[in-house]
């Protein structure tokens, strides 16, 4: 057996000490499977003293993450810092530099600064993996860049947060308040203290940028992606049980999509999901990535998507394939042949719509919403009037015939304007698939 691959960690979060105890408990497993043994030789974290779930005594400690870059007798660098900038990029560039192999579970850095990383890994022949960064323990990297490497890919979409999943879904099934389900999911180790990342469809943008990279050979668009971005925060109960009533279930999905003609979409939106599709049974924490490729047709993986087990395995398969000698490209083609994405103006793409308005309870009402639509071109597919509340305005909801965003938009303007409308509550789009 050849020499002991050298790695060290920094970062011994929940997902770092998970690394930790793969390699400690699965070490000839991995021996076996690569030919090569892996030894932990250094770890880096922002405190010492910390209780942890894993013995790390010894292993030689450096207080200054970004050293680990420096030391001689390491192979690969483990960055579980996380952040877009700081130590995390940092340590990332310095160990490309000295010609160490780095693995990241850091999504915002990858999409942030995946290009110029990529393009300095491949300038010193090594290797920069991230399975980790999307979806857990999902292999939604690897299942692009090698199980549907001979394939155009048309669409890559899915659920792609397991704290907006979990919360969206909770609220379905017993009708509680947003707030309340999100100080459960902080409870139980879901969403962060700060959940904003989360809720706001950060954390989604951060992932589909990532995979729309590698689906489309186009340069990470991490500004593109959060003009389009719009997270779970505002969406009621009421909307959850109306949505349940029409057959449909709420989910946040990160989507991109590539035409006929090249052009790119990409969005991170809650949408309508018909019950009868997949992705709709995907509750909790759960994640799911759909990709349509042009001759494997539509693949989907499901799995967690976050927590210790499912991110560490994801990072350790990483080290695993290093050992074997992959460094190849770090997305689908050298980062020197990636191009500027040209966009499809997503306004102007048909897709069916939910709306819901809050309405006084008065004559006319109807009529007025009717002509706002018919002036635009948009038609009503299905209507519901009731009365969700013994006082106050009347909740009506409708969706829609096939319509463009920008008809919807210019509907919805003129339904603003109007005195008897006291507020467009919600709109979401319909998911097709």
């Amino acid at each position: 057996m050849t020499e002991p691959f050298k790695i060290a960690i920094a970062g011994l979060g929940t997902v770092g000490q998970g690394v930790v105890d793969i390699i400690q408990s699965n070490a000839d497993l991995i021996a076996a499977r690569t030919g090569r043994r892996v030894e932990l030789v250094a770890v880096s974290s922002a405190n010492k003293a910390k209780a942890r779930s894993v013995d790390i005594s010894a292993y030689q400690w450096v207080d200054d993450a970004r050293e680990l870059a420096s030391l001689p007798d390491v192979d690969c660098v483990i960055e579980l810092i996380g952040g877009e900038d700081g130590i995390a990029h940092e340590l990332t560039e310095q160990a490309l530099e000295n010609g160490k192999h780095v693995v990241t579970a850091n999504k915002a850095m990858v999409a942030r600064h995946g290009l110029k990383l990529a393009q300095k890994a491949e300038y010193k022949s090594v290797a920069l993996k991230y399975e980790a960064a999307v979806a857990g323990g999902i292999p939604a990297i690897k299942t692009l860049k090698q199980g549907l490497a001979a394939n155009n890919i048309r669409s890559v979409f899915g659920i792609l947060n397991g704290t907006c999943n979990f919360i969206l879904s909770e609220m379905g099934l017993s009708g509680r308040a947003f707030d309340d389900v999100l100080s459960e999911a902080q409870a139980k180790g879901y969403a962060e203290a700060d959940p904003t990342f989360d809720i706001d469809g950060i954390d989604t943008a951060h992932k589909l940028c990532i995979l729309s990279a590698l689906a489309f050979g186009i340069k990470p668009d991490l500004d593109n992606v959060l003009e389009n971005t719009r997270g779970i925060r505002g969406i009621s109960s009421l909307d959850l049980k109306i949505a349940d009533e029409l057959g449909y279930k709420i989910k946040l999905l990160g989507q991109a999509h590539q035409d006929e003609h090249g052009n790119i979409s990409q969005s991170v939106a809650p949408c309508f999901v018909k019950k009868s599709v997949p992705l709709a049974s995907v509750d909790g924490s759960f994640n799911a990535v759909f990709f349509d490729a042009d001759h494997a047709d539509q693949i989907v993986n499901i799995g967690r998507g976050a927590g210790a087990g499912p991110t560490a395995s994801a990072v350790v398969a990483d080290i695993m394939d290093v050992m074997r000698g992959d460094v190849g490209t770090v997305f689908a083609v050298p980062a020197s042949q990636y191009k500027d994405a040209s966009y499809m103006d997503d306004h102007s793409d048909e897709a069916q719509y939910y709306i819901h308005l809050a309405v006084e309870d008065k004559p006319g009402v109807m009529a007025n919403i009717s002509s706002a639509m018919s002036v635009e071109g948009l038609s009503i597919d299905e209507l519901i009037q009731r009365h969700y509340h013994v006082d106050g305005p009347v909740s009506v909801v409708m969706t829609t015939h096939k319509s463009t965003r920008n008809a919807v938009n210019a509907v919805l303007n003129k339904l603003n304007k109007m005195d008897n409308i006291t507020a467009v509550t919600s709109v979401f789009k319909i998911l097709k698939i």
